[in-house]
Parts: C-alpha cells; sequence; structure tokens
C-alpha cells in the first residue's frame, strides 16, 4: 500500500529536517558560539560521522524487532534533539544532542523502505522508494527553507522548534498508520554479511561514496557559498532553499521513474550535475539571475543523490536489502562527513567560492566507480 510508502516519507522529512536543517543557520550558529564556520560545520559532520560508523551495526542489530516500534523509537530521538537543541545549550552539548539520532537514522530509513517494498510488487518497487524518499526533497522545499527563513526572522533556535514539530506530527502518522509489524523471519548474520565479500558491491559503495563527498563539499556551506561568492543574504538564501527544494520534488519523482527503467543510465544522468553545476557556478559570477538558474539545475540535478545511491547500491545486492541499504546510508553519511570536511578546510585555506571545484573532483571518481561496475558487470561470471 503507498500510504505505508508516505507515512515513511513523512518519517524521512522530520530526519532531513533534523539533518540539514542546520545547513541555512550554521553562519548564525558560528557567530553565537564565537567559532569558525568549518567548526560549526562539525554539527553536520558529526553527524553524518556517526551514521557512517554505525549504521550497519545498528540494522544488524535491530533487524529482528518490530519495525513499526524501530520506526517510532528512531523518531522520537529525533524529537528529543529537537528540543534540547532549542534551548540553545553549550556547543559540546549541542553536539551531543546532534550525535544521538544519527545512530537510529540509518535503521529508519532501511526499516520504512523495506516496509514500503513489502506492500507492493517487484515492478514498482523503486517507484515505491522513490516516494520514502521524496521526504528529502520536500523537506527541501518546506521544512529546511522555513526553518533557515524563521531563523532569520528570530533566531537560530526557532529552526530547532521548527524541527520538533515536525518529529511529534511523523511520531503520530507512525502510530496511527503503520500496523504492528513483528519480524517473521530474521535472516541470518553470515547471510548478509556475505554481500561485503562482492566486488560489484564494493564498487557500488565506492560510488555512493564518491557521490555524495562530491555534492556535500558545496551544498554543506550553501549559505555560507551565496552569501560570501554569490552576495546574497540570509532571507534570498531561504528563498533560494526554497527553491532548491521545489525543483527536488520534481527531480526524485523524475528519478523513481526513470529508475525503474535503467539504474545506471538515471546514476550517470544525475551524477553529471557535479560536474556541470560548478563550472556553470563559476561562469554565473555576480549575475543573480543566472545564479537563480544554475540553483534550479543544481536542485533537479542533486536531489535524488540519496535515492540514486541506494537504488544503485540495492541493485548489487538484492538479497540482503535492508542491510545493503543501511551501508548506503551509512557510505553516504561518510561521503556528507568527507565532503563537509574538505570544504571546510578549502574555506579556511582558500575561501567558500572554491568549493564546487571540489565537487567536480569527487565526482570524476564516482564516475570512474561506475566505470569499473560496468567492466565488472560484462566479465563471466
Amino acid at each position: 500500500m503507498k500510504k505505508y510508502a508516505y507515512t515513511g516519507a513523512l518519517g524521512f522529512l522530520a530526519i532531513i529536517t533534523t539533518e540539514f536543517g542546520i545547513i541555512g543557520i550554521l553562519p548564525q550558529i558560528a557567530e553565537h558560539y564565537q567559532i569558525g564556520i568549518d567548526k560549526a560545520g562539525y554539527l553536520l559532520g558529526g553527524f553524518a560521522l556517526a551514521i557512517a560508523l554505525t549504521g550497519p551495526f545498528m540494522t544488524l542489530l535491530l533487524s529482528g524487532f518490530d519495525r513499526k516500534k524501530v520506526m517510532m523509537t528512531a523518531i522520537f530521538i529525533f524529537l528529543l534533539t529537537g528540543i534540547v537543541s532549542s534551548f540553545s545549550p553549550p556547543f559540546w552539548l549541542l553536539m551531543l544532542v546532534r550525535i544521538l539520532p544519527a545512530f537510529l537514522q540509518p535503521v529508519y530509513i532501511a526499516t520504512a523502505l523495506s516496509v514500503a517494498v513489502s506492500q507492493g510488487n517487484k515492478r514498482n518497487e523503486n517507484e515505491l522508494m522513490s516516494i520514502v524518499f521524496s521526504g528529502v526533497a520536500i523537506a527541501m522545499v518546506t521544512t529546511v527553507p522555513f526553518a533557515t527563513y524563521i531563523a532569520n526572522i528570530f533566531s537560530w533556535e526557532y529552526s530547532f522548534i521548527v524541527q520538533a514539530i515536525i518529529s511529534i506530527v511523523a511520531l503520530l502518522a507512525i502510530h496511527f498508520v503503520l500496523p504492528a509489524m513483528p519480524v517473521r523471519a530474521k535472516k541470518s548474520y553470515g547471510s548478509q554479511l556475505k554481500i561485503l565479500k562482492k566486488p560489484m558491491f564494493i564498487v557500488s559503495t565506492l560510488m555512493n561514496f564518491f557521490m555524495i563527498a562530491a555534492w556535500f563539499s558545496t551544498y554543506s556551506y550553501f549559505a555560507d557559498y551565496l552569501n560570501k561568492a554569490k552576495d546574497m543574504d540570509g532571507t534570498m538564501v531561504s528563498y533560494m532553499l526554497f527553491v532548491f527544494g521545489i525543483i527536488g520534488v520534481f527531480a526524485n519523482w523524475t528519478a523513481g521513474k526513470l529508475l525503474n527503467k535503467n539504474i545506471t543510465h538515471t546514476t550517470v544522468f544525475f551524477l553529471s550535475g557535479t560536474i556541470i553545476v560548478p563550472i556553470l557556478l563559476h561562469f554565473s559570477g555576480g549575475n543573480t539571475m543566472a545564479t537563480i538558474l544554475v540553483i534550479v539545475l543544481w536542485g533537479f540535478l542533486y536531489s535524488p543523490s540519496f535515492l540514486n545511491a541506494s537504488t544503485y547500491m540495492i541493485s548489487s545486492a538484492p538479497e540482503a536489502m535492508e542491510f545493503a541499504n543501511s551501508l548506503a546510508t551509512s557510505f553516504g553519511n561518510l561521503g556528507v562527513t568527507l565532503g563537509t570536511t574538505v570544504g571546510g578546510l578549502i574555506i579556511v585555506s582558500k575561501g567558500v567560492q572554491f568549493t564546487p571545484w571540489i565537487t567536480v573532483l569527487f565526482g570524476m571518481l564516482a564516475f570512474f566507480m561506475i566505470g569499473l561496475r560496468s567492466r565488472l558487470e560484462k566479465k563471466p561470471a
């Protein structure tokens, strides 16, 4: 049933609002705590690193528990994070409560995807997955820019109040829509861990890692980049996040349809943005209208990146879907950590205007991995 996919998407909306809602307020947080923007970036990078290091283990550990309870527990912890963060605690505590929900984020995503596809058929599996992942795009068009907008009107703490409210709505939806979902037949750890020996899965994992690192080396500093490199104020940045998200909703829907036809071609098409967008950002210069047009393209090509990465990885190990997806989430977030860290180092040493060129570098590495997987697929078994 599609209602299960839409419920999963609502929880995803809460998760992404918490994880990426901070992007638009990083400059304000840096100013409040009197730290550099690269240090403030740890709030994003640390969250992603916690996911990367613990995601697969948590998914394996909780794979035998009732799926509804797992999803509710994950969203409840995200709710606590929003509440505590809204009181502007000391930076170390803000960092701690930011990291706590990260342990269950990949578990939620893997479980929500599994619940969604369990009610459909093989033919529309990718479409159901795209509905769940639409929570990412919807967050980019609604809650993430709205949280940034509210923060610019009042203060950054209000952004976390928005995050907490979304988590409450998601928690209620999961409670009332999903039935109890105990796991009938738990797969053995060994049967799931076998995919780690598959060369094609390893290469697919590296593609995911480099693709996400490519996008986030610039996107993590979206507000700072538009402010300093394109001379846009905080309100204009919130509008740009809104534009970014609107096109992203359409992009995820499009990607879901295209993935049903050809996974590799779809991934290559959207990955091309890691090369095209930085070049266009460079040539748009100080022309605001040109920059807005590039942001529209950026939003379209970037938004389905997590959906493409997960689908690409799962297609190389369909026999262990939940574990494969948790690894996709973990390595994607490891990519977020790498991209955010390298982007921060470039900002400190060279300036924020140079971050898009890091996107090109990581994007080329991702293309190389797609080429390598294609060669492996052509080899006789």
